[in-house]
């Protein structure tokens, strides 16, 4: 079973500008977030796939393998499926490009479900994380998920679901945007019509959902960091630096 990370990168960002080129203690965000996918050992191929010639000229200073497509998508999954078929893998794995601290337990976690899944029934995962307070719970830029008792997505939503009075009763998950598809699954994807569920919630989960596709969740306890905004740059930043200079 090969298994290949791709990661999306488009340079206009609309909470932070220039977002992947930003630099964090010497080396851009996209830079650190190659970097740290491929240093998890978990992965046959790391690409990057752009429609930024900035980016480009970034990824081929440090010669990292890429694949550049101009065209404009609306998510990163559709940048990815628009060049799966060119893509040698049985699974394909969207790491986010603004997301430089990579998991590997989780990553393994994702792995695992394909590896034992025998008759290839499962052709999407996808990752969830504990709420951890009503603020985070309540911020729109956090995505909530719920399941059925199979742990199979029935909706996201920016907004929290289901109505809850407090923390302690909430039963949703924060979704962390990282998608696993067979290759198959993927093509798929890039198929089909944006609908009403994501063209309101603007969570690409849902055009899945709405087509009756199972993606399948899996729990993570590891603490995941994505980069938003400038004060999340500015966390990352010192986290990076501390651990450069130790």
């Amino acid at each position: 079973m090969k298994i290949v990370a791709v990661i999306p990168a488009r340079l206009n960002s609309t909470r932070l500008n220039n977002k992947l080129l930003r630099d964090i203690c010497g080396k851009t965000l996209i830079r650190r977030t190659y970097e740290a996918t491929k240093d998890s050992k978990l992965f046959d191929d790391v690409v990057v796939v752009t429609n930024s010639k900035k980016i480009v000229n970034e990824l081929m200073n440090y010669k990292i393998k890429y694949l550049f497509d101009e065209s404009e998508y609306e998510t990163g999954t559709d940048r990815i499926a628009a060049v799966a078929n060119e893509i040698h893998a049985d699974i394909i794995i969207n790491v986010q490009g603004d997301e430089p601290f990579v998991k590997p337990n989780t990553v393994s976690s994702i792995i695992n479900v394909f590896k034992n899944d025998l008759d290839n029934s499962i052709k999407i995962v996808s990752v969830m994380t504990p709420f951890k307070d009503d603020f985070e719970l309540n911020n729109p830029n956090n995505v909530k998920v719920v399941t059925d008792k199979s742990n199979n997505a029935i909706y996201f939503s920016r907004y929290p679901i289901p109505y809850k009075r407090n923390i302690n009763t909430s039963i949703a998950h924060k979704h962390v945007g990282i998608y696993a598809f067979r290759k198959k699954a993927l093509i798929e994807f890039s198929k089909l019509s944006i609908g009403d569920l994501e063209s309101s919630e603007k969570i690409e989960a849902l055009r899945l959902v709405e087509n009756d596709i199972k993606i399948k969740m899996i729990n993570s306890n590891d603490l995941f960091i994505g980069i938003d905004t400038e004060d999340d740059l500015q966390k990352a930043i010192k986290i990076f630096c501390e651990k450069d200079n130790l």
